[in-house]
């Protein structure tokens, strides 16, 4: 397999990034046997040198070129800059990489990432490794997940938005943003907004008005009044919402993954997925879906009105 050969045939997959607790590994496994329940031959690739417990065994794993516990060892280094050099050292040994992924055509192929976040606002090497495999022939968009539960705090969802942003300037892959973990999301408080309201990132003057009423917050308006400007501005932060336990939720964002890479399914895997689908609302389909979640809030909202107006 040629560097750059366009001759070779394509293959699509996904380069799974977010912070560390984001649930990444959680939702390789996840998307791994849903792809296959469709009929695609997944693999699952590991690019975390930290990532020394995989709960499942990987097609690739970056631990046979090298490990964070053996970077810091032999060079003195700490954690962040041990990851670092972990990912200079893939870098720079692509052709391991290329030697090892030409087993896997035929595979649509999930990369397990770091969860550093420097990897993917400013460093350069991971975001060079994605651009080897765009001229290996893959086909990929970026899936950056994010902690549902930044939503229940304003400042917190500031700085999400503000990461996501930068992250979707620097990789330079289709990229999708998912708020991940929705199940527990009721378990980190009340939301201030309806969820759409999160996911579509409406206008969000309404976020910083809502600060606003937090003494410590209130000092910083006008720069949280400058960081939403820059972020609606480019208009390009949204967010899908998963549930890794809910079938529906991992087909919205299948689906938003195959739009964004190029994927095109064919008719078997179309059957495949209604019927999977079909299944889903009978016994198999335990978890609510993320609307349900939001009707909850919507109907919480509505009842405390209602106390309120019987009170008065």
């Amino acid at each position: 397999m040629a560097e750059g050969s366009r001759g070779s045939s394509l293959a699509f997959g996904q380069v799974v990034i977010g912070p560390p607790g984001s649930g990444k590994t959680t939702y390789c496994h996840a998307m791994r046997d849903f792809l296959a329940r469709l009929g695609r031959s997944v693999a699952v690739v590991n690019l975390d040198p930290a990532n020394e417990a995989l709960p499942w065994p990987c097609a690739l794993d970056i631990g046979e070129l090298i490990t964070l516990p053996d970077a810091m060892a032999g060079l003195g280094l700490g954690p962040n800059g041990g990851l670092l050099y972990c990912m200079e050292y893939l870098e720079a040994n692509a052709d391991w990489l290329r030697d090892r992924l030409h087993g896997l055509r035929g595979h649509y192929v999930l990369f397990d990432c770091p969860g550093q976040v420097e990897l993917y606002t400013h460093h350069e090497a991971l975001k060079n490794v994605f651009a080897q495999l765009a001229k290996w022939n893959f086909r990929l968009a970026a899936v950056h997940l994010v902690d549902s539960h930044y939503c229940t705090d304003p400042g917190k969802f500031i700085s999400v938005l503000c990461t996501s942003l930068s992250t979707m300037l620097h990789v330079e892959l289709p990229h999708i943003n998912v708020l991940s973990k929705m199940d527990l999301i009721e378990q980190y408080g009340k939301l201030a907004f309806n969820l759409d309201y999160y996911t579509e990132v409406l206008d969000l003057s309404y976020l910083v008005d809502h600060l606003a009423s937090d003494p410590f917050f209130r000092n910083f308006r006008r720069l949280n009044e400058k960081l939403v400007e820059v972020i609606e501005d480019y208009s390009l932060v949204s967010f899908v919402p998963l549930n890794v336990q809910d079938k529906q939720s991992m087909r919205q964002v299948l689906q938003a993954v195959d739009k964004a890479n190029g994927y095109s399914f064919g008719e078997q895997e179309q059957r495949s997925l209604e019927a999977l689908m079909s299944a889903a609302v009978g016994a198999d389909f335990h978890f609510s879906s993320t609307l349900a979640v939001q009707e909850k809030y919507v109907q919480s909202q509505d009842k405390a009105v209602e106390e309120e107006v019987m009170d008065l």
